[in-house]
């Protein structure tokens, strides 16, 4: 690794040298002051020689450098095609913060219940009023509250589910499709 006659610094300290010798991991140096000092290999760094100037310039590549000064072309996003009269679909955000000003107090349970419920008066109010679909934003956690949302719309006939789209919502939302019957 180092070779006798190399210049070396130590890391953690301001001090330069010649390697004198090497024995094992050790490497025995002539500071610049004169003292004779041993370290570890992996105390020191090997300086290189800077006298050369040009040799240091020609290993400059200089198409790698101007690559990196290039401004990246912009990326290009394909859009959801909407219809100008399409109206987006409600949104309900079911995490705990967005329902109540402070849960300091509620058990898991009385959040779970209280977020199943509140799910369930949104599909009731989506079905009364022939809405088509809604969106549950749950998201994703250790999968409680999708469990029990995937549970609740089970029990509805009218009623089919899938999740979000992904690039809108991740994997933490679940799409409610209400299927409207004629009356």
């Amino acid at each position: 690794m180092f070779n006798k006659g190399d210049k070396v610094s130590v890391l953690d300290e301001a001090i330069d040298g010649v390697v004198l010798s090497m024995n094992g991991d050790q490497v025995t140096i002539e500071t610049a002051d004169g003292f004779m000092m041993t370290f570890f290999v992996k105390e020191l760094l090997k300086v290189q020689d800077t006298s050369n100037l040009m040799d240091s310039i020609r290993r400059v590549n200089v198409s790698e450098i101007s690559k990196e000064k290039e401004i990246p072309k912009a990326r290009s996003f394909v859009k959801e095609k909407k219809s100008k009269h399409e109206i987006p679909a409600p949104e309900f955000d079911l995490h705990i913060e967005k329902l109540v000003p402070n849960k300091r107090g509620m058990s898991n349970y009385d959040i779970l219940t209280l977020q199943t419920e509140t799910a369930k008066r949104h599909i009731e109010f989506a079905i009364r009023n022939r809405i088509p679909k809604i969106v549950f934003i749950h998201g994703v956690g250790e999968g409680v509250l999708k469990a029990e949302l995937d549970f609740l719309l089970g029990r509805y006939d009218n009623i089919a589910f899938a999740e979000g789209n992904y690039q809108k919502y991740g994997q933490g939302a679940t799409e409610v499709f209400i299927k409207q019957s004629a009356m």
